[in-house]
């Protein structure tokens, strides 16, 4: 099986998996949870930080963050506003954290998304 790239599987999570497809990734499965968790909060804001995702996401999920947002980073979802917030975290002692946005190919994504959640309400 060809590796889809963050973007691709972003697009196709509005897709039925098998059962099986699903146990054979587990142990990326809660990473790209977590990736979904952090696009999905992405269109509901215009900026972003790992602060406001760890107010909304549970605890488990938090180990999962960084290795989410770099991992849509790569793949072009988010960019970099080039602007910094203080970490809330208490383990990071308040350094500098990026501030993020989703990027055109994000919104495209999105864009996509929603048209094929349409189609199928439709075709329903």
């Amino acid at each position: 099986m060809k590796k889809q790239s963050t973007a691709e599987r972003l697009a196709a999570a509005g897709k039925d998996q098998r059962l099986a497809d699903i146990v054979d990734r587990a142990d990326s499965w809660d990473r790209f949870l977590v990736q979904q968790a952090v696009f999905v909060f992405g269109l509901s804001r215009d900026t972003f930080s790992a602060n406001d995702l760890r107010e909304v996401l549970p605890e488990l999920s938090h180990g999962f963050l960084g290795a989410a947002i770099n991992g849509l980073r790569q793949g072009g979802v988010i960019e970099h506003t080039r602007q910094y917030v203080p970490s809330t975290s208490p383990a990071t002692h308040g350094h500098p954290i990026a501030v993020w946005r989703l990027s055109v190919k994000g919104l495209v994504v999105a864009e996509t998304r929603a048209a094929r959640a349409k189609q199928a309400r439709a075709a329903a």
